[in-house]
């Protein structure tokens, strides 16, 4: 097995508990090995850090998949990891048939992410040491699930800088294009073979229930509102109207069955429009709501493009902010990692200033507990979510 050596003062971060090494941080790599292989990691003085495969085409180097000098990656490995994995949301999941089963670093098998939508699981592997065990996995998460069938959604882009190609198909059983889920009581679909990312976004999934308290008697705006399952929640806890942005038309339509499957279709509509221009329409119009969500894409997804970020965050929650009456009510999100929840909070704040509002934070929120955030890795949280009273 090759070694993968540290350099002196380069160490730390992985010594911590961190699952990447950059390419940057080595100092030598004895051994020979092929793309994808498993290799040991040692620090400068030669101790042993981990375990993990390794990708010279990528600006990780490795991930380490075990910090156990004595365990081997293997068919039993894997195994041993996925029902842990599983047997953690078993425990911590409840009131829904979908969940994220399996969340990469978080889960110690890195690159790796697994949801389950009723009896249909959907795979990524996104990077190469990952997507060699891809059989194994299946095989295992069969064994362990037993789904009718497991689709692949290897359409990320991330996989080109492993040197990977993008996929989707079947890979295990039969299918369901348009699958029904629950969740907290309500009926959502899931397009398991066109929808964003693996075909739904569960990390929200304990966010929406702010609109228990929220709702009740509220007009309510949601941007961003892609399939509208904020704007159902808001409908079932008494909003008096709700109405629906985005700009992806095939969304919305997904957003008005879901309306209509769940008997709210008379207190939605929808509007397929760029949720920054209708903001300020909006404002133009003098209309008020008594509580907007903004639920938006991640704006950045690299340091480089962050200061940019910050003006679009700034941009959609000012304009929100403009539109709520005294007392009123703002849900405000983003996914984007290097958007830090400090940065957030400031930015938010900043956009409170400049409407000449006072902003009260009600809940400090983050994504759901089947995305558990592993402490040593930054990376694996992601999702902030601010609710606030705007005075």
């Amino acid at each position: 097995m090759a070694v993968v050596k540290l350099a002196h003062g380069r160490h730390k971060r992985v010594a911590a508990g961190h699952p990447w090494v950059y390419g940057t941080e080595v100092e030598s790599i004895g051994g020979d090995f092929q793309p994808g292989d498993i290799v040991e990691v040692v620090d400068f003085r030669g101790k042993f850090l981990g375990r993990g495969y390794i990708n010279p085409a990528s600006q990780i180097l490795v991930r380490i998949m075990t910090r156990d000098k004595h365990e081997t990656v293997d068919r039993e490995f894997f195994r041993k990891r996925l029902a842990a994995a599983w047997d953690y949301r078993q425990r911590t999941v409840s009131g829904t048939n979908a969940c994220r089963v399996v969340f990469a670093e978080a889960d110690f098998l890195p690159a790796l992410i697994v949801d389950k939508f009723g009896d249909y699981l959907s795979v990524q592997t996104l990077a190469l040491g990952i997507d060699v065990y891809k059989d194994t996995i299946v095989e295992l998460l069969d064994e362990i699930l037993k789904p009718r069938g497991i689709y692949e959604r290897n359409d990320a882009g991330v996989r080109k800088l492993e040197g990977l190609p993008l996929r989707t198909g079947i890979i295990k059983g039969s299918i369901e294009p348009l699958v029904e889920i629950e969740e907290n009581g309500l009926i959502f679909e899931v397009d398991l073979e066109g929808g964003q990312k693996t075909g739904y976004f569960l990390d929200q999934r304990e966010n929406r229930m702010t609109m228990q308290y929220l709702a009740p008697g509220a007009r309510v705006l949601d941007c961003f509102c892609h399939t509208g399952t904020f704007t159902t929640y808001a409908a079932r806890f008494g909003a008096r109207e709700v109405l629906g942005v985005d700009i992806a038309g095939n969304a919305l339509e997904v957003a008005r069955r879901n309306v209509t499957r769940n008997g709210y279709d008379q207190l939605c509509t929808f509007k397929e429009a760029n949720s920054f221009d209708e903001l300020r329409a909006l404002e133009r119009a003098g209309d008020k709501f008594d509580l907007i969500i903004l639920d938006p894409p991640a704006f950045t997804k690299s340091k480089k493009a962050l200061e940019g970020a910050v003006r679009g965050y700034k941009e959609i929650n000012l304009r929100a902010m403009k539109l709520l009456p005294p007392g009123g009510f703002l849900v405000t999100c983003s996914c984007s990692y290097h958007m830090s929840e400090e940065l957030f909070r400031e930015v938010v704040a900043e956009a409170g200033h400049d409407a000449g509002r006072q902003l009260r934070l009600v809940e400090m929120r983050r994504q759901a507990k089947d995305h558990p955030m592993l402490m040593a890795s930054p990376e694996t949280y992601y999702l902030k979510c601010l609710v606030l009273q705007v005075w």
